[in-house]
């Protein structure tokens, strides 16, 4: 695309104990390369294996919605109308549902005018013309089936066991507000070009995975390794992000939110409170690290999303306050540039 900023992410595939297989991160259209998103592994000990587990809905939903709305935006992408013709990819039998040329964008996708007409993150918009609602509609865009694939993969493969074992609105709270703290963040440090996608969100999830497991810690067997392999997904994931093309910051804000929800939303009883009998439990529910961790959670994640929201629409620029933060989404080399 002609120098927009747009996401791609999230957990592609779940792990398992034997091996981990990173995924997708997070794009800009404009780059002519991919590279992949976290995998999310699962420690389960036999107390939390036998919780209920949760009818799963809402992830499918969130994957059809994705999809449609999709199918909406090149919808009216309209490329053969819209000036570029013959250099329409597809354009002899996808007619106005073509994609536009490879060299504008290389995730077979929309233009970047065309989503940030119909909600992408643009931070002008958003600070200037107070349309505040395109920190959450950004998350539901993608800039391609390329884009798109690699986000509901991800998302299917993490958010549907997480959703069986804590419900449908702990998860769809963890996934809608990591969003909201992707975008805050990327809107604070990205000056330039139209953001979209759902990797903030997914990165979320990773990080509500993290706080879940350190919580939770009593109900997991094979601990120390649920928790090196996800702190090393972790790292491989956001170190990808200083590539030219991909908004870290997204990532980052999005997995900070998550990481401090998890706390709040995944907390499960303590070890061995389920088997005291009926009516004549001794231990409390949850133990008083627990309760610390989810009070200093909640305030943190209160305070950090008014203040960051209190920020963007004040117009501050995130850079002026930290001279080194702009590494954290690009490195530039002697192979590539970082313009923003």
């Amino acid at each position: 695309m002609s120098n927009p900023d747009v996401e791609a992410a999230g957990p592609a595939r779940a792990a398992t104990t034997t091996g981990i297989k990173p995924p997708p991160g997070r794009y800009y259209a404009g780059g002519d390369w991919q590279h992949a998103p976290p995998v999310a592994p699962f420690y389960y000990g036999q107390e939390a294996e036998r919780e209920r587990q949760h009818h799963t809905w809402l992830v499918p939903l969130v994957v059809l919605a994705n999809v449609a709305m999709f199918v909406v935006v090149m919808y009216y992408n309209d490329c053969p109308r819209n000036g570029r013709g013959a250099d329409c990819l597809g354009g002899g039998f996808l007619r106005r549902f073509s994609f536009q040329p490879l060299k504008e964008n290389p995730l077979f996708g929309p233009s970047s005018a065309t989503l940030g007409k119909y909600g992408g993150l643009d931070r002008y918009k958003v600070v200037h013309g107070g349309q505040g609602w395109r920190l959450e509609t950004s998350t539901w865009l993608h800039a391609g089936l390329i884009h798109l694939g690699a986000n509901m993969i991800s998302l299917i493969f993490v958010g549907v066991r997480l959703e069986q074992q804590f419900g449908f609105w702990k998860v769809g709270l963890v996934y809608l507000f990591s969003g909201l703290g992707g975008s805050v963040l990327s809107v604070l440090f990205i000056r330039n070009g139209v953001s979209v996608g759902a990797s903030g969100a997914l990165f979320g999830l990773l990080g509500a995975m993290l706080s879940e497991l350190i919580t939770n810690w009593t109900i997991y067997t094979n601990r120390l390794a649920a928790m090196a392999n996800l702190i090393i997904i972790a790292a491989i994931n956001l170190a990808l992000g200083i590539l030219p093309h991909v908004d870290n910051f997204a990532h980052i804000g999005g997995f900070l939110t998550g990481f401090l929800l998890g706390f709040v939303l995944l907390i499960q009883p303590r070890f061995g409170w389920l088997e005291q009998p009926f009516g004549g439990k001794t231990k409390s529910k949850y133990t008083a690290c627990q309760i610390v961790l989810l009070v200093v959670a909640l305030l943190l994640a209160i305070a950090g999303l008014a203040v960051g929201l209190l920020m963007v629409f004040r117009g501050v620029n995130g850079n002026d306050h930290c001279s080194w933060c702009h590494y954290l989404t690009c490195v530039p080399t002697s192979h590539w540039k970082c313009d923003n």
